[in-house]
């Protein structure tokens, strides 16, 4: 019998990561979803799916903290067995001049952006490599390519989680184990909220597809990434920006 494909999505209650948490629970997966604050939200969308007849679950857990991810690691083994695919979506951004950061500001991004990497993939990995099959994506951003002026710190950060797909893609390669990133451009999210009317458009007016991007853009690619399908793709960068060179 072929086991059901299961899921593990960082920061699963809001913008780009609800949209994975709907979109793979769609396309048949087990899934889990990790969130930090929003435990009524939380529940409510794992009851949502159970009422689908998904097999689902939400972990509290900060994955800044390599102790609270290995506790959520195995919650997760322990509900489903074998976890295959993982999909590193939990950030935060800062809007601010360089000049104005402190060190305060780059511990904490550092934390949310790329230790959270490290610590799901170092986590997880292993079981990866066990069953010589799994599927690690990893969500950085438009500017993590190119760079964004008054976002120098995420910039960097989306960068370093750039640079440890591909350097992790080449040392699981042998274990079957893909490990691709997705770099979103200017997504309709929360996130994306403390930009002005006027700033949005002119953000738009730079998209050459004309439009800003939705989570179902992110979770058409991740989707295709974690297909089983896809096992000769490892290392990407897939931009999903609308054709922002």
């Amino acid at each position: 019998m072929e086991r059901k494909r299961t899921v593990f999505i960082t920061g699963g209650t809001r913008g780009i990561g609800r949209g994975l948490v709907d979109a793979f629970s769609e396309s048949g997966y087990n899934v889990a979803f990790c969130y930090k604050n929003s435990d009524e939200l939380a529940k409510e969308i794992a009851d949502k799916l159970s009422e689908r007849q998904i097999n689902a679950i939400a972990v509290k857990c900060d994955v800044t903290d390599y102790k609270a991810v290995a506790d959520a690691y195995g919650r997760l083994k322990s509900h489903f067995g074998f976890v295959d695919t993982v999909i590193n979506n939990a950030g935060v951004s800062r809007y601010a001049l360089f000049t104005d950061e402190t060190e305060k500001d780059f511990d904490a991004i550092v934390g949310a952006n790329l230790k959270s990497v490290f610590n799901v993939c170092n986590l997880f990995a292993p079981d990866m490599v066990s069953q010589k099959f799994g599927r690690i994506i990893n969500v950085s951003s438009v500017w993590g390519v190119s760079g964004a002026s008054m976002e120098t710190l995420y910039s960097m950060t989306k960068a370093g989680v750039i640079g440890l797909t591909k350097a992790l893609a080449k040392e699981l390669a042998p274990s079957g184990v893909t490990v691709n990133s997705i770099a979103p451009g200017f997504i309709d999210t929360e996130m994306n909220s403390v930009f002005s009317e006027e700033e949005r458009r002119a953000i738009i007016d730079g998209i050459p597809v004309g439009r800003s991007g939705n989570v179902k853009d992110v979770a058409a690619a991740a989707l295709y990434l974690a297909g089983e399908n896809s096992g000769f793709i490892t290392g990407e960068v897939i931009n999903v920006n609308g054709g922002v060179l």
